[in-house]
């Protein structure tokens, strides 16, 4: 059962404005991942289902972070169909993120108030997603479908979307700042916040850093 609401886990995702996406075969290294992310300032955490046996990781993962990170709201990311999200939901998470719009995901998770955030490509797609009760829509791949452009051009005439866009989103002032000013409420980063030569080496630290200097951007740019 999700430890959180899916009023906490919006209020979360606009506040701080950014989702870290990852996985790693290896819990240890996601302990860590997650443990420096968490000391950066990040409250919402996308973990992939990318591997085998993703899921008896997450579940894991779920259990540590309620004693080591308390407020860390954890969600299952790359969830395409409906039994896999019922299965990360019954392992405790938070949210479920997809890369494409399936509307047999949308009433499991509507089932148990859990946040289903689709991956949208188009006007249509998205107007369908919020029709089936998706409060948040991704935006995916962003950097192919428009960019900040397409997001500002989507909120003309949809300006009730609360969007989260994820691809080409990179922990820099001019990339993070363009795609706040277009209007996204949130930014889903991965292998952009997490080098493989960072996480090779346990620099957990470098990570706390750019977490804190990507948050930072994205506060000044909303000021």
């Amino acid at each position: 059962m999700a430890k959180f609401s899916k009023i906490q886990v919006m209020t979360a995702m606009k506040e701080t404005g950014m989702v870290p996406v990852f996985f790693n075969k290896d819990i240890d290294v996601c302990k860590n991942v997650i443990k420096a992310c968490y000391e950066g300032g990040v409250r919402v955490f996308e973990f992939t289902n990318r591997g085998d046996f993703a899921h008896e990781i997450f579940g894991e993962l779920v259990k540590w972070a309620d004693k080591e990170c308390p407020e860390m709201i954890l969600g299952a990311g790359t969830v395409i169909d409906a039994p896999t999200a019922a299965l990360y939901i019954q392992l405790g998470a938070n949210f479920i993120v997809g890369p494409n719009f399936n509307p047999e995901v949308a009433p499991v998770c509507n089932r148990r108030l859990v946040p289903y955030s689709p991956g949208c490509g188009s006007v249509s797609e998205m107007s369908n997603a919020q029709a089936a009760g998706c409060d948040v829509t991704k935006v995916f791949p962003a950097g192919n479908v428009g960019g900040p452009s397409f997001v500002k051009n989507v909120l003309g005439p949809l300006r009730w979307s609360n969007i989260m866009v994820t691809g080409a989103v990179e922990p820099t002032e001019a990339n993070l700042t363009e795609w706040i000013k277009a209007g996204v409420m949130c930014v889903g980063m991965g292998s952009k916040l997490f080098p493989g030569d960072v996480v090779k080496s346990q620099n957990w630290k470098a990570i706390t850093d750019k977490c804190v200097e990507a948050l930072g951007y994205i506060a000044k740019a909303r000021a």
